[in-house]
């Protein structure tokens, strides 16, 4: 027998040394529900969970993001619907107007609400904010631009583009208007006729005269529009009208895009001063001083509501898209969770089971280390 080194006792220590680091491991595992607490648990594990958290976290985010975008444009558009609002109520006072039942005095009444609408217009285009953004008053003729960060890495964007919506932008558009204003109406000679060039090509329209005729404005543009309605390339985009009693060709399609005129062939003792004009952006003035003025205006009107409608349906749009990113973005994030789940938590069951078994190893391995110890006792029997 030696009692220097007591090898069953080293063996046994070693033994409860090591059931009580696993033992301490699990209990880690069990208060904390991970598997992976540290990197030496498993490091190839938890590069890919820190990987997926990252984009996990940037998921719910970026739902947040789409969340606020959703947020702006239904302040943008609750807006726009009271702007949509006043110019109803602005068409149907030039309805009113246009009717020659009124005296001057009369219209200049309806005038007096027609000016407050139009600056309220104006008021709703300056001061709608969100978060102390200006949304309907762009930067100068550029529309306000904003991008949703719709995903968890870069150029993951939705841009938001909205028009400005005062009234100079709503009754504004590329119009050729014409130096002189026309009294009475319009002589016309045989042959005459007035080119357009819109978008670039060149379009002829005949004024619809079989021979030397003078023409009242109205009939005039009434000429006009025909021949311009009946060709496939200006149909829709260009209208002739007469303001202010001088003849405007103005685009109502919505275009910037500007277009050239130019009158050849004898107009009598009438000078249109439209040769070779090119066109500008320019504003249409309401007014109801006369049963023209009014009428006019509806037409203007009608393209301002127009203008509204389709800036209105454009937010429509982008807040379904957006709707649709957070189903989307909402359902990555809890695919990838479960994913991240399984890679770094911890099995309960499992790991309840190793924790029993190590622990009761631990307590074996001190019950036998107290018997290893007790062996070199017997040498003491050999020295009495």
């Amino acid at each position: 027998m030696i009692i220097n080194h007591n090898m069953n006792a080293m063996n046994a220590h070693r033994n409860m040394a090591s059931n009580t680091v696993a033992t301490g491991k699990s209990m880690e595992k069990l208060s904390s529900g991970l598997r992976i607490n540290r990197a030496g648990d498993d490091a190839a594990g938890l590069s890919i969970s820190e990987k997926m958290r990252g984009q996990i976290r940037g998921l719910e985010q970026a739902s947040r993001n789409s969340q606020d975008g959703i947020s702006l444009i239904q302040t943008t558009e609750g807006a726009l619907n009271e702007t949509h609002s006043i110019l109803q109520r602005m068409r149907e006072l030039s309805v009113q107007a246009s009717n020659d039942t009124n005296t001057a005095e009369d219209r200049g009444q309806l005038s007096k609400e027609l000016d407050q609408l139009t600056q309220e217009i104006d008021r709703i285009s300056s001061q709608t904010q969100f978060n102390k953004m200006d949304v309907l008053n762009g930067k100068g003729d550029e529309p306000f631009k904003a991008n949703i960060q719709v995903g968890a890495n870069s150029n993951q964007a939705i841009e938001i583009a909205i028009n400005k919506m005062d009234y100079k932008s709503l009754f504004s558009a590329q119009r050729v208007v014409a130096t002189k204003e026309v009294a009475d109406g319009v002589e016309l000679k045989k042959g005459a006729n007035v080119k357009l060039t819109i978008d670039g090509k060149a379009v002829e329209v005949k004024a619809d005269v079989k021979e030397d005729k003078t023409l009242t404005k109205e009939e005039f543009i009434s000429e006009l529009n025909k021949s311009i309605n009946a060709d496939k390339d200006l149909a829709g985009k260009v209208e002739a009208s007469f303001v202010d009693n001088k003849l405007t060709i103005s685009r109502v399609d919505g275009s910037e895009e500007k277009i050239k005129v130019k009158i050849e062939g004898s107009t009598g003792g009438t000078d249109l001063s439209l040769v070779e004009t090119e066109s500008a952006m320019k504003e249409y003035k309401v007014d109801f001083k006369s049963h023209l003025a009014a009428t006019s205006s509806i037409k203007e009107i009608d393209k301002a509501i127009e203008k509204v409608s389709t800036q209105r349906s454009q937010l429509g749009a982008y807040q379904n898209r957006l709707e649709h990113t957070i189903k989307n973005v909402d359902n990555a994030a809890e695919n990838l969770q479960a994913a991240e789940s399984r890679v770094r938590d911890v099995d309960m069951a499992n790991e309840m089971m190793t924790f029993s078994k190590n622990n009761i190893l631990t307590q074996a391995a001190q019950a036998m280390l107290a018997q290893a110890n007790q062996q070199p006792q017997g040498v003491l029997q050999l020295l009495r």
